[in-house]
C-alpha cells in the first residue's frame, strides 16, 4: 500500500507539473540558401538581404550562410535540390527564372519535375519591353511599325531573340536582331556605341538598377511592354496583349511572360515536411512586407515585388496546362525541339 502510494504521488505531481514548450525546430540552426549564380551580382546581394533580414522572422532565430551553385543556366543548382539536397528544411534556394519552365522546352539537362519542388514565391518581377537609345528615329510603337529597327542578340531561347521574333510575325515591326553578344552589359555597350539601336527583353529592372542614368536623362525610350497592361512609368507604350484579340497568340505571348512575373524564384526540395514549408512561407511573407528589407535593397537600387507562394503555383499550373500547340509554338520561338524527351528524374 505503501508503494501505491508513492507512486499515485508521483504521478500526481508529473501530471500537475508545468509542460515545457518544444524548443523551435530553426532554433540553434543554419539555413542554407544556394544561388544558381556566382558570388557576385544581383541573386548574391538578394540572397545576403534575405539573410539579414529573414531572422528575427522565424522561431528560434536561426542563422542563414549563401552558397553559390552556378552551372548550366541555373540547371546544376535546380537538379541537386531535387536530387540531392537534404530534405529537412535547412536548404532553399534561389535559382534563374527560367528554371520554373526548363522542363516544358526540353533539352534533357532539367532533371526533375518542377512541379514538385516546394515553391517558396518569387522575390521580383522583370517586366519585358523593347528600349531604344535616343538617336535612333524609331521613338514610339507606331515607329517601329514603320521603320526597320536593329537589336542585339544574347542568344538562341534568350527573350533577346523571342521577342523580337513575335513582333515581326504577329504585329508587322521590321526588327532585326544582330547577335553574337554574351551578355547584355556587351548589348549595352553596343547601343551606346551606335552599333545598335536597342534592345529588347526583360531588361528594364536592370537598367534602373545599374543604368539609371539612362531612365533619369531619357537616354533609352519604350515603344512597347510585354506585360498584362501598360506600365505605370510609360502609359504610352502598348501592352502587346492589347494588340491582338486572337486568343491563339495571346495564349503563345502569355506563356512567354510567365517566368517575367516570377523573377528570383525561391524554392525547396521536394518532400520538406509540410509545416517547415508552411513556416518558410510565412516568414517570406513577412519579410516582404518589411521595410528595413526594402530599405536595404533600395539602396543598391535593386526592386522587390514579391510574388507568393500561392501566386507562383497558380502560374506555374496555369503554364503546364496550356494545349501542346501553344507549347510548341513558344518552343519554335524558343529555338527548342517540338518534340521534347520525357523528363529525366534521377
Amino acid at each position: 500500500m505503501k508503494r501505491l502510494a508513492l507512486l499515485a504521488l508521483a504521478l500526481f505531481c508529473l501530471a500537475s507539473a508545468p509542460v515545457r514548450a518544444a524548443d523551435p525546430f530553426y532554433k540553434g540552426k543554419t539555413i542554407r540558401i544556394v544561388i544558381s549564380t556566382g558570388v557576385a551580382g544581383g541573386y548574391m546581394e538578394y540572397a545576403r538581404a534575405l539573410a539579414r533580414h529573414l531572422t528575427p522572422h522565424l522561431a528560434g532565430n536561426p542563422g542563414f550562410v549563401v552558397e553559390s551553385m552556378p552551372g548550366a543556366g541555373g540547371l546544376l543548382a535546380a537538379n541537386y535540390l531535387y536530387a540531392n539536397a537534404p530534405r529537412d528544411g535547412l536548404t532553399m534556394a534561389m535559382v534563374h527564372s527560367t528554371i520554373p519552365l526548363a522542363p516544358l522546352w526540353g533539352g534533357g539537362g532539367a532533371r526533375f519535375d518542377a512541379l514538385k519542388f516546394n515553391w517558396l514565391g518569387a522575390l521580383d518581377r522583370a517586366d519585358g519591353v523593347c528600349t531604344v537609345w535616343h538617336t535612333s528615329p524609331v521613338k514610339t510603337w507606331a515607329d517601329m511599325q514603320s521603320r526597320e529597327l536593329t537589336v542585339g542578340s544574347m542568344g538562341v531561347g534568350s527573350p533577346t531573340e523571342v521577342y523580337p521574333a513575335v513582333l515581326n510575325r504577329y504585329f508587322g515591326t521590321e526588327i532585326k536582331v544582330i547577335g553574337g553578344y554574351h551578355s547584355g552589359t556587351e548589348v549595352d555597350l553596343a547601343v551606346e556605341r551606335g552599333e545598335l539601336e536597342g534592345r529588347c527583353g526583360t531588361h528594364l529592372n536592370t537598367y534602373k538598377a545599374m543604368r539609371a542614368n539612362w531612365i533619369s536623362q531619357g537616354l533609352v525610350r519604350v515603344p512597347v511592354v510585354f506585360a498584362e497592361q501598360r506600365l505605370p512609368d510609360y502609359p504610352d507604350a502598348p501592352s502587346v496583349l492589347e494588340l491582338t484579340g486572337d486568343e491563339t497568340i495571346r495564349q503563345q505571348i502569355e506563356l512567354i511572360m510567365t517566368t517575367q512575373y516570377l523573377d528570383r524564384p525561391m524554392l525547396m526540395p521536394p518532400g520538406v515536411p509540410h509545416e517547415r514549408v508552411a513556416e518558410m512561407n510565412a516568414a517570406l511573407a513577412e519579410v516582404a512586407a518589411d521595410p528595413a528589407l526594402h530599405a536595404d535593397l533600395a539602396r543598391s537600387n535593386f526592386t522587390f515585388n514579391y510574388a507568393d507562394a500561392a501566386d507562383m503555383a497558380t502560374r506555374l499550373r496555369r503554364a503546364y496546362s496550356y494545349p501542346a500547340e501553344t507549347v510548341n509554338a513558344v518552343r519554335a520561338w524558343m529555338g527548342a525541339p517540338q518534340d521534347p524527351p520525357a523528363m529525366k528524374t534521377p
